[in-house]
């Protein structure tokens, strides 16, 4: 174990806060959201589950893999082969790539209930392209969400007409600064296994709905047929249901994680799990719904760019050959079980959730969680790991890589059950911020 040394990546860093507003592009990378001052901020080159900062120090990720968009691990030689095809070919060009079409068939041969394809670069994008679709369709305005859908107005709106709307959804402290006023009311929200309250929502704006957009699983199981309840109403009322599956897709089963729940929605939205690390995300619809992208303006340069598509349809079919699900699924009980024997061990209260290729645990204590997160981060630092409080299993991982994993861990979590038991607040022992929580200002 050493000790962690300020380098390269954190001096940059302090230059990127003064010209970069938010200091980074994904609100998720901010080295705040970690270890705040302490954080290595930057990489130089990335290669399985391993990772090299500014200085050429290597560490392990046992924390969110390229914020989960890494399922074969980084830089995976065969998907990065069709990349580097594709850029030789020509990323570019005034006719069509072909593997546009050549990835639609794929994607529709996944999910037989689908019948039309279109493409963005990012998942919050692809939201919004869906929810322009499904109102261009139903020609209807209000969409029903439960779940984290990005950064675009259609779901940022959400907090015109209640500031808190979207605290307990996934990311506290969203402000809807810019975006217009008369979106208000325009999207309401409902919690995840809560029928009762997504059916008041149905019947107090129906024949006005246009959408209900959710996430088919995330942090639980869904409870008593709830996507089935969820399906039989909206089709009750013509209301599209749209499946949001850029962090549960690809993860437990190929394809939408619908396909293991037995629900299927009118429209899915794949991204990142799909990629690999390359900038693509894919609305997948039913065909008559898919049509209404033909009536409602959608259009863009770079949605036609080659690299992306040929790197994903190669990353799809590496993901069924290699069946990756299964080591996911395999890992992520190994993590989660590892956090609670080891907790259990060292005599410190935890919880742990998600569904298990993205689990997460929470320290219990007379502290803010915040504070045993930060220390737990800057503990594994020492110990070469890039760590937080989730784990996101790749194919990357390894059965051995887990286990050593989990045995640093377990001495982190005794370190902090015998400040505990001796009445040291753990605050004391870090050696800088708190690691922060939801969104907000730098400086």
């Amino acid at each position: 174990m050493s000790e962690i040394v300020v380098g390269k990546g954190q001096a940059l860093y302090k230059k990127a806060k003064a010209i970069i507003p938010g200091g980074t592009q994904l609100l998720s990378k901010r080295p705040e959201m970690f270890l705040p001052d302490l954080w290595p901020a930057y990489y130089s080159k990335a290669k399985g589950c391993r990772i090299w900062d500014m200085d050429g120090k290597e560490y392990i990720d046992v924390s969110y893999m390229g914020i989960g968009a890494n399922v074969h691990g980084y830089a995976n030689d065969e998907v990065d082969a069709a990349a580097k095809e594709a850029i030789d070919r020509g990323g570019m060009s005034t006719l069509n790539a072909p593997e546009e079409v050549y990835l639609a068939e794929e994607l529709i041969r996944l999910h037989p209930w689908a019948g039309g394809v279109r493409y963005a670069k990012a998942g919050g994008e692809a939201m919004a392209l869906a929810a322009r679709i499904a109102r261009a369709y139903t020609r209807k305005d209000i969409i029903l969400f439960c779940g984290y859908h990005g950064w675009h107005d259609w779901y940022l709106s959400a907090n015109l007409s209640n500031k808190n709307a979207l605290n307990d959804q996934h990311i506290a402290g969203l402000e809807p600064l810019g975006v217009p006023a008369g979106l208000a009311g325009t999207n309401l929200p409902f919690h995840y296994n809560n029928i009762e309250e997504f059916e008041t929502l149905m019947q107090k704006h129906q024949g006005k709905i246009a959408a209900v957009i959710m996430e088919p699983i995330r942090n639980d199981e869904p409870q008593d047929g709830f996507l089935d309840k969820i399906r039989q109403k909206t089709q009750q009322q013509g209301v599209l249901l749209v499946f949001d599956e850029i962090t549960a897709g690809f993860r437990i089963c190929a394809g939408g994680s619908h396909k293991a729940l037995g629900t299927e929605p009118d429209i899915a939205v794949f991204a990142k799990g799909m990629t690999n690390g390359y900038p693509l995300s894919a609305i997948v619809g039913r065909k008559e719904v898919m049509e209404a992208a033909q009536g409602t303006f959608i259009s863009s340069t770079f949605y036609t760019e080659r690299v992306a598509l040929a790197a994903t349809l190669k990353s799809v079919q590496l993901y069924q050959k290699n069946r990756v699900w299964e080591k996911q699924m395999a890992y992520g009980q190994m993590v989660q079980d590892g956090w609670k024997q080891r907790a259990e061990q060292a005599g410190l209260a935890i919880e742990v959730g998600g569904i298990k290729p993205l689990g997460h645990f929470t320290i219990l204590g007379d502290e803010d969680a915040l504070v045993y997160k930060t220390y737990f981060v800057q503990e594994m630092l020492k110990r070469g790991y890039i760590a937080s409080n989730a784990f996101y299993t790749t194919d990357a991982h390894s059965p051995e890589i887990i286990k050593e994993y989990l045995a640093n861990s377990g001495e982190v979590f005794a370190q902090i059950a015998g400040y505990q038991k001796k009445g040291e607040p753990v605050r004391s022992q870090l050696q800088g911020p708190v690691c922060h929580s939801g969104f907000g200002r730098l400086n």
